[in-house]
């Protein structure tokens, strides 16, 4: 049996896929095999040696010691696209709410007197809400992945001409993106050419502060900026400046703090990105099968430390070995293997970055003794055999 851990409320359509003859799921489950959570931060004293895999119910993963999991041999997956229409839903509505102050006239509507002469009070202050159409207007699109491309096409369809900047998009995500997206050269020409710019990467060293006083100052005066992606990606600083020199006109972002709720022309979202019915089905889901994949055949898809590395079962037993990525690696494996009357059916062996990952398919009995001397190869971090 294989134990599951949860944190955070998962969707029952996705833990239902996992077969009650085959696991056991609870969130007081000791010593797992797996965990699958959203948001919960993850210390890392939580992993330990039985741990195979972590499956994070969303994209970002920065609430996941990753790096630590790297050392020990656990496979951190995502739902990159699990919750992409959801996101883009509500960039969408992030674009009306920089536009005109949405926010503000609910509030003073708020405020409304039922005895009194609403009609009047709407007439004569309906004025400081207003703002411009998007219709006809630039948007730069900053991170071309499932998101971005959707957010792209959408304002397409909305009238407005649209900038794509992305140096990594995969082909896939190339082909979903309307042949209409404008293909920037750089940030820089996103900055300074467009009237409303959103931000769709991922948080990590490279991306950090990705929007600093350097990029505000190369933007179009009265400039509307949208982050529904992370919050570390903006220096709030320089975008407070820029909100009050006039060069930012608003800034929406779904990751409010102090600083940010104390400025007006902020329109601060309480996380919502993600927060659909729709989108928590998704991403429980994929992450279930994810984990379900990798413990029963140990494909890895979508993981964000190792590499992808799937293969069809064709042998009675698979060796699954995660270690560094080190020259002569395989040449040790295969005389390990051969010593011990080994027979390799199918090999397939991938790497990423500091760190590899090998299956090897067999007919022979594969025991504990055998395991031992895989695992004491210079380089292993972690070898379990599964038998089909």
């Amino acid at each position: 049996m294989y134990k599951i851990k949860t944190y955070n409320k998962i969707s029952e359509k996705g833990l239902g896929l996992f077969d009650s003859d085959k696991y056991t799921v609870s969130a007081e489950t000791e010593s797992p095999d797996a965990l699958i959570l959203r948001s919960y931060k993850l210390k890392e004293e939580a992993l330990n040696s039985e741990t195979l895999c972590i499956a994070r119910a969303g994209a970002g993963v920065n609430n996941i010691p990753v790096d630590s999991c790297s050392e020990k041999g656990i496979v951190v997956f995502n739902t990159p696209g699990a919750n992409a229409n959801a996101v883009k839903e509500l960039v969408i509505c992030g674009l009306f709410l920089a536009s005109r102050d949405i926010g503000g006239a609910l509030a003073f509507s708020a405020t409304l007197d039922r005895e009194g002469d609403v009609g009047k009070l709407v007439e004569g202050n309906k004025s400081k809400y207003k703002g411009p159409e998007i219709k006809g207007k630039k948007l730069g699109v900053i991170g071309l992945g499932a998101i971005g491309v959707m957010v792209a096409n959408a304002a397409l369809g909305l009238g407005m001409k649209v900038y794509g900047y992305d140096p990594f998009i995969s082909i896939d995500h190339a082909w979903g993106l309307d042949r209409e997206v404008h293909k920037a050269g750089g940030p820089e020409e996103i900055y300074k050419n467009c009237d409303y710019i959103t931000i769709h990467v991922p948080l990590i060293d490279a991306t950090k502060g990705l929007v600093n006083s350097e990029a505000v100052s190369l933007m179009k005066d009265g400039v509307r900026l949208l982050n529904f992606s992370r919050g570390g990606l903006v220096d709030d600083k320089a975008v407070t400046e820029g909100m009050e020199s006039g060069k930012i006109a608003r800034y929406v972002t779904d990751f409010p703090n102090v600083e940010l709720l104390a400025n007006p022309k902020t329109v601060c979202i309480p996380h919502l990105g993600a927060s659909t019915y729709e989108s928590e089905i998704n991403c429980a889901v994929m992450a279930v099968n994810q984990i379900k994949d990798f413990l029963e055949t140990g494909n890895i898809v979508n993981s964000v430390n190792f590499p992808q590395c799937s293969m069809a079962p064709g042998s009675s037993a698979r060796i699954c070995i995660i270690h560094k990525n080190m020259p002569q690696m395989l040449n040790e494996l295969s005389t390990v293997l051969a010593r011990e009357h080994i027979d390799i059916d199918n090999l397939i062996n991938k790497g990423r970055e500091g760190y590899a990952y090998t299956m090897v398919d067999t007919d022979s009995n594969i025991g504990d003794k055998d395991m031992d001397n895989i695992l004491s190869i210079d380089g292993v971090i972690k070898a379990r055999v599964i038998v089909f």
